[in-house]
């Protein structure tokens, strides 16, 4: 079970919970730095300023969500070497057109078979790190269906992508077969209100799955939590942590690691 962050302060909160990775959503940071949809806004850049404010924040891995890789295979080369370098342990990349949308957006095209797998082999070039994982993406569901995107998804395999990630499957048999039609490890991607029928972590287990995301269930929360607590204030004329709407100081202080930066205050003051 990977949570999506945002930012480093929800990555923050997913490694208190005890989970055992995050995901960097292009999603989430799209939305959450810049007020947008996921239509393919979010630069390089961008991206690997908040990748290397989570590598600081947190020591879990790290899945970063890189789209379309920013171009063409020359690109993608440099946008592993720029997140490899900002704190990534894994690199996800889809065969979408460029600007792309959020996989449970209507509308979506991909690319040629052939310019994703050259993608995929440029990525795996690229990487210094042995145990980095090039993870590819398939959004060819939506497009040409399910047999297409199961074909594709397992020539990104001989392509050399470490897992590959079949998004949008519509129904709850397409949900099971994909694990026991590819070879290597697979991601299924659970968004709430999205085209995926919503399945329990433990049946994917079973069913072989390797990563459950949940990209934008900490945004999505957020904002659930962002409009109480606002609305309590603007109803009222004064919020307190006794409403049950927002977490306390203390919290707040223990998750940014404030006692942390107090003894080392303390350590290197001169006085």
């Amino acid at each position: 079970m990977v949570p999506g962050a945002a930012d480093a302060l929800a990555a923050r909160v997913i490694a208190s919970l005890g989970f055992e990775a995050v995901y960097v959503t292009g999603a989430g940071v799209t939305n959450a730095l810049l007020g947008l949809p996921d239509l393919g806004f979010i630069s390089l850049p961008e991206l690997a300023q908040q990748t290397a404010a989570i590598r600081d924040a947190v020591d879990l891995p790290i899945i970063v969500d890189a789209d379309t890789g920013f171009g063409n295979p020359l690109n993608v080369r440099h946008a592993v070497r720029v997140l490899e370098r900002a704190g990534a342990n894994a690199i996800q990349i889809e065969d979408q057109v460029f600007p792309k949308r959020c996989g449970h957006f209507s509308g979506k095209q991909v690319i040629p078979a052939a310019e994703m797998i050259a993608k995929i082999k440029a990525a795996v070039d690229a990487r210094h790190d042995g145990d980095f994982l090039i993870v590819a993406r398939t959004d060819a569901r939506a497009t040409d269906g399910f047999d297409a995107a199961i074909d594709r998804a397992g020539k990104w395999i001989e392509a050399g992508a470490d897992v590959t990630f079949v998004e949008a499957p519509e129904t709850l048999d397409e949900v099971r077969r994909i694990p026991s039609l590819l070879r290597a490890p697979q991601i299924i991607n659970l968004v709430p209100g999205g085209k995926t029928p919503l399945v329990g972590a433990a049946e994917l287990v079973s069913m072989g799955y390797a990563v459950v995301l949940y990209a934008n269930a900490a945004l999505q929360g957020a904002i659930i939590g962002m409009q109480a607590a606002l609305s309590e204030l603007k109803a009222c004329g004064v919020l307190d942590e006794s409403s049950g709407k927002i977490a306390s100081f203390a919290e707040r202080q223990k998750l940014v690691q404030k006692p942390l930066f107090d003894e080392l205050e303390r350590k290197y003051s001169t006085e």
